[in-house]
């Protein structure tokens, strides 16, 4: 049966922890035992019991905490991990049905020969090496773990090689040992043949510990399909990772814009035109008449 490194360490904090309780109960009856003890001498050695167990019990808890917390790390400065080589996956192409040109249609299958590819780096990314060291050949790395998200030790949480739309962020995270400052990283990401996003540049992480990749899309763009996480060290391909998006990706809505709409303006009515009055006609003034007189 093969023991990691990692479930050793939860072991023996498991274990520390068990006996801490068990030497908290021995504790607590010593406690007991000698406040029943009519006796000082055998009741002071009870005490003396019960305080030695306490202490016990501390050291216990603070060894289970350490351990968990920094067991690991500290393992592997002495038990560096080693590279498990992954699998390269072979494309194979579904028979096509080839159509005989007779008089009577016969199918006949054609099988063709399966295509298996060593991921490469592209030379639009191999331009923008700026790195002048030349990497070794000792190094390991661990096989990629996909997760949604990491804690502050760039450990995935609930790691998975299935996702469910709707997503916005993978991560991919690795352990590495004996690499060297300043050499060449490039990081790849691949769906179904397909190049989607990239990273270079040159090494700043130390000769070990744990690695992390990003890959970072709109909800829209996560299309269900095959995705694949490509590692290399200069221009030597070191390992790949792969995960499954399931469902379809979210439809992105259209903002709708408002377009002012300029407001009628007001035109005045015409002004009614007075009526004319009527003007009376004139009055005809009376001729005088002549008057005799005797």
């Amino acid at each position: 049966m093969n023991v990691d490194i990692r479930s050793t360490v939860f072991v023996l904090s498991i274990m520390a922890a068990i006996a801490a309780i068990w030497l908290a109960f021995r504790a607590r009856d010593a406690f007991r035992a000698g406040r029943k003890l009519p006796f000082f001498f055998k009741k002071r050695q009870q005490y003396d019991l019960g305080a030695r167990l306490l202490i016990g019990v501390f050291l216990l808890l603070a060894f289970a905490y350490a351990n968990f917390r920094w067991g690991e790390l500290f393992a592997y400065r002495y038990f560096p991990p080693t590279l498990t080589p992954s699998l390269t996956p072979t494309i194979t192409q579904t028979p096509t049905i080839t159509l005989t040109p007779t008089l009577t249609l016969t199918p006949t299958l054609t099988s063709t020969p399966s295509v298996t590819g060593t991921p490469f780096i592209p030379t639009q990314i191999s331009t923008e090496f700026v790195s002048v060291v030349t990497p070794k050949s000792d190094y390991t790395f661990s096989l990629i773990v996909f997760s949604t998200k990491i804690d502050d030790d760039l450990q995935p949480i609930q790691p998975a090689i299935e996702f469910e739309n709707p997503l916005k962020t993978i991560y991919g995270t690795y352990s590495y040992n004996m690499m060297d400052h300043g050499v060449q990283w490039t990081e790849i990401w691949v769906r179904d043949g397909k190049m989607l996003h990239y990273s270079t540049g040159t090494w700043q992480g130390g000769s070990g510990g744990y690695g992390s990749a990003l890959l970072e899309l709109p909800p829209d763009e996560w299309l269900p399909g095959s995705y694949q996480l490509q590692f290399f060290i200069g221009e030597n391909w070191i390992m790949s990772g792969h995960f499954r998006v399931l469902g379809n990706a979210p439809t992105r809505t259209p903002t709708i814009t408002l377009t002012p709409t300029r407001t009628p303006s007001i035109t005045p009515s015409p002004t009614s035109t007075p009526t004319p009055t009527k003007t009376p006609p004139p009055i005809p003034t009376s001729t005088p008449r002549l008057t005799a007189t005797p």
